[in-house]
């Protein structure tokens, strides 16, 4: 068997759970990758279930080492990478949840929100951010209040609450036994619960929420090592934890200030490096940590997430089922030069950053006798570039630096059409690396720099490669045109003013 030495990284996402084996050249030597299902019990609500989250992971490892003709041996480091804001509660004691995991879609705690509204001008001053479902603490406190006993358990110090990369830790590490309780800063910079300035839980939020303290997990860093796995790869260092979005943006080496990276997957997210201080928003936009490794100041980021973005071409394919499978859509959307005046505005559950209107509805706007399949499969694409776009411009007031250019990962990132609308509505070059898999790659990369396998972040520029690039090629009056019928769809779909 090789001598090879490699970094693992798991990537628990939405839709599925990844594990990926990567070499020192930042090559990836093999994937193994499970489906996993959501659930959505009533309108507005979105739930999986932690424990089926857990059997994918410790599946998915051993299946990746043996892709490669590797074992745990081989294996310097883990790096783990999650979907941010899901929120878990377990019993210490038998290690099980006490109720599905709310996802980060979900917005059932709009009545959690508006209980905290006047406490809103402490949030923005503590924790950088307004009050809104997206986050994981009304989530806490919702399951705290709905789910019987909780509250009483939670006071004894009997259950503890997590995102999922500490779900996924404190079972790696043994669970009841001696499971280790931590959470990663830039999925704690995502519940509404940590001061931005000192990267600690503020004891005056955890207070606004009356969740006790004694089922918080402990802050630490995203580049170090957190323990040792007790079971799946038995002995080998957690070394490295992120939110998915932080971790392709460490994927994509942008370390630098201005460097923006926007992951197209069942959302999308849009993250730009502001340096080492925070950068306030008024325009819709969420300050939150890109990365911190012992020792160094922290970096910090402005982020636009965007509800439905592939989740879009899933609805367009099974619920009107216009299309058998996603690729079709870019040959649909292609048989036409335009969209016909039809604008699709996907607020499924509201609409995210810049307006966070939990109560606006998706519609389309513009159908006539003229539009046809063709219409409306351009109409899906272009949504996707028209957020994108309202984001970045957000981002370039708030940030005071115009974007020079963005790289972009994720699926849909090989839909070329959709990825040649997006550079011609930003109008700036749209650059794909070679390695499109970049959330479990920047988990990884942090890994393996917290244990020696690379020497320093410079040392990884040398593995980063461009696939493919996109160049604006749109008319400036057409793009003036286009914006204008999309603001005008949006204010349609929108409850409140913006």
């Amino acid at each position: 068997m090789s001598e090879q030495r490699v970094v693992a990284a798991i990537d628990l996402g939405t839709t599925s759970a990844r594990c990926m084996v990567f070499d020192q050249r930042g090559r990836m030597l093999s994937i193994a990758q499970r489906e996993q299902r959501q659930n959505f019990p009533q309108p507005g609500w979105a739930e999986q279930d932690a424990l089926e989250l857990w059997r994918n992971v410790r599946r998915i490892v051993p299946e990746a080492l043996s892709a490669a003709g590797l074992d745990k041996s081989h294996v310097v480091a883990l790096g783990i990478a999650n979907q941010r804001e899901t929120t878990v509660v377990w019993d210490r004691r038998t290690g099980k949840p006490v109720s599905p995991a709310i996802t980060w879609q979900d917005t059932r705690t709009g009545p959690v929100v508006d209980q905290i509204a006047e406490h809103a001008e402490e949030f923005r001053r503590i924790a950088e951010l307004d009050p809104a479902t997206y986050f994981a603490a009304p989530r806490l406190r919702w399951l705290l209040d709905n789910v019987r006993g909780l509250e009483s358990r939670a006071r004894k110090g009997d259950v503890l609450f997590g995102t999922l990369e500490s779900w996924l830790i404190w079972n790696l590490t043994g669970g009841p036994k001696m499971g280790v309780h931590v959470t990663d800063v830039t999925n704690a910079s995502r519940t509404l619960l940590m001061d931005l300035h000192t990267l600690q839980w503020s004891s005056k939020l955890l207070g606004v929420f009356d969740i006790p303290e004694a089922m918080m997990p402990t802050i630490v860093s995203n580049e170090e090592v957190y323990a040792r796995c007790a079971t799946v790869l038995p002995g080998v260092p957690i070394a490295a934890a992120l939110g998915d979005q932080q971790a392709a943006l460490f994927g994509q080496m942008c370390f630098e200030p201005s460097d923006a990276k926007c992951t197209y997957g069942t959302g999308a997210f849009l993250l730009m490096n502001v340096g080492t201080s925070i950068v306030r928003s008024t325009h819709g936009l969420l300050p939150t940590v890109a990365y911190a490794a012992p020792g160094a100041e922290p970096m910090y980021a402005l982020e636009g997430p965007i509800a439905v973005a592939g989740s879009l071409v899933q609805w367009f394919r099974d619920s009107l089922g216009v299309i058998n499978t996603a690729p079709q859509i870019e040959t649909l959307a292609r048989t036409v030069e335009d969209n016909g005046g039809c604008y699709i505005v996907p607020a499924f559950s509201g609409i995210f950053s810049p307006h966070w209107d939990s109560e606006a509805r998706g519609i389309v706007v513009g159908l006539t006798s003229y539009i046809t399949r063709g219409h409306l499969a351009r109409a899906v694409l272009e949504a996707v570039a028209w957020q994108t776009w309202e984001v970045v411009n957000a981002m370039t007031i708030d940030s005071g630096v115009p974007l020079a250019r963005l790289a972009v990962d994720g699926g849909m990132t090989s839909n070329h059409l959709l990825m040649q609308f997006v550079a011609d509505v930003l109008d700036v070059p749209v650059m794909r690396p070679f390695v499109s898999e970049t959330v479990s790659l920047g988990a990884a990369y942090a890994a393996g720099l917290a244990v020696g396998y690379w020497p320093d972040r410079a040392a990884l520029r040398a593995n980063r490669h461009i696939a493919a690039a996109w160049y604006p090629d749109m008319d400036a009056r057409i793009r003036r045109l286009e914006a204008a019928g999309w603001r005008s769809a949006v204010a349609r779909a929108l409850t409140t003013e913006t």
